[in-house]
């Protein structure tokens, strides 16, 4: 069985999602880690495709620019959902 990129988008979403519920403090620095390592992926392997052409397949991009916006997106809603996390707060 072969997932399409929205189905591993709304999986990571969903792990997010718990993550955020179990411990908030724990998912910003986890949220924050994986977006800029896929992000980081993401440039470079552009990159190297810009420099040499490869078979990798379209779908690799997709499924990297989705696991970047999966963490921030997830981020973005339990923020305005519950607010400011009582841990940042001076």
């Amino acid at each position: 069985m072969r997932l399409r990129p929205i189905e591993i988008f709304l999986i990571q979403l969903v792990f997010y999602i718990l993550l955020w519920l179990i411990d908030d403090y724990v998912a910003v620095y986890i949220s924050l880690i994986f977006a800029c390592i896929c992000l980081f992926i993401f440039l470079i392997a552009l990159a190297v495709e810009l420099v040499e052409r490869s078979r990798v397949p379209r779908s690799y991009y997709s499924v990297m620019l989705l696991s970047i916006l999966a963490p921030v997106l997830a981020s973005l809603l339990m923020l305005a959902i519950f607010g400011q996390p009582s841990w940042m707060e001076l």
